[in-house]
């Protein structure tokens, strides 16, 4: 029924295929860090465009929260005008009022399966650990490591990183804003922390604010709101996918 393989083929298989992508994007041309819905709207067009195009997710699933909608209920919602990239990715959804409504589950799972489409290489399981640099103020590039290192006892940690380089960084990392708050401990830059709930407020302002933040790096979605202050949005993702749009076109520019 099956054909034949043994479980030295399969452990042959997956060591092979791995090594191949990590000495492959051992160096891109941009490295996504979060794979949350602004993460990968963005990867999916940068690949789209041609850019070899690198995520980098800490969790051993993609989404973030574009699977779960709020209070752990997997509806998902968006204001327009972004239910046009709903209708761009397949995604089936319902009119609520003044919002539209999707599937958590499967409003991700179209974007996973678009970006990954597109080209895109992901290594999920992999903390960002630090910055490359390229002089004193410009980024060129990512430390990583395995996320189940960061459990490990303290005594037994250590366990060096590795280092990707890329032409451009977008931080995708979320409220946490994982890039960015590190080239804050170095004094190079400053943010204000995301502010209370203002839905109307906030999604007009990340979309805003989307954009370059220091030479070889650009912030998108959530990460945006802690970097200049601006309110928080809560469930509701349509600034996520715009921003994260917002987000390629900058990046693009750049690499010209």
């Amino acid at each position: 029924m099956f054909g034949k393989s043994s479980e030295s083929d399969v452990t042959r298989a997956i060591v092979r295929e791995f090594g191949k992508v990590l000495d492959e994007y051992s160096e891109s041309d941009v490295i996504i860090v979060g794979a949350g819905p602004s993460g990968l709207m963005a990867a999916r067009d940068l690949a789209s465009k041609g850019h070899k195009t690198l995520v980098v997710e800490r969790n051993n699933y993609l989404g973030g929260g574009f699977w779960l909608g709020g209070y752990l209920m997997n509806t998902v919602t968006v204001r327009p005008p972004a239910h046009k990239i709903l209708d761009e990715l397949g995604i089936p959804y319902k009119k609520s009022g003044n919002l539209y409504t999707a599937l958590g589950p499967h409003a991700c799972s179209k974007l996973i399966a678009a970006a990954c489409d597109e080209g895109i290489q992901i290594l999920n399981m992999t903390e960002f650990d630090d910055v490359v640099f390229r002089g004193k103020k410009k980024v060129g590039g990512v430390v990583i490591n395995w996320t189940p290192v960061s459990a490990l006892p303290r005594q037994i940690t250590c366990v060096d990183p590795i280092s990707l380089e890329s032409k451009v960084i977008i931080d995708s990392t979320g409220h946490d804003a994982c890039v960015v708050r590190k080239l804050e401990e170095r004094g190079l830059l400053k943010t204000s922390g995301f502010g209370g709930m203002w839905v109307e407020e906030s999604e007009d302002l990340v979309v805003e604010h989307t954009g370059k933040v220091m030479d070889g790096l650009v912030v998108t979605g959530m990460a945006v709101s802690t970097t200049y202050g601006l309110p928080r949005m809560g469930p509701t993702f349509g600034s996520m996918l715009m921003s994260g749009r917002k987000a390629a076109e900058v990046v693009d520019e750049i690499l010209g």
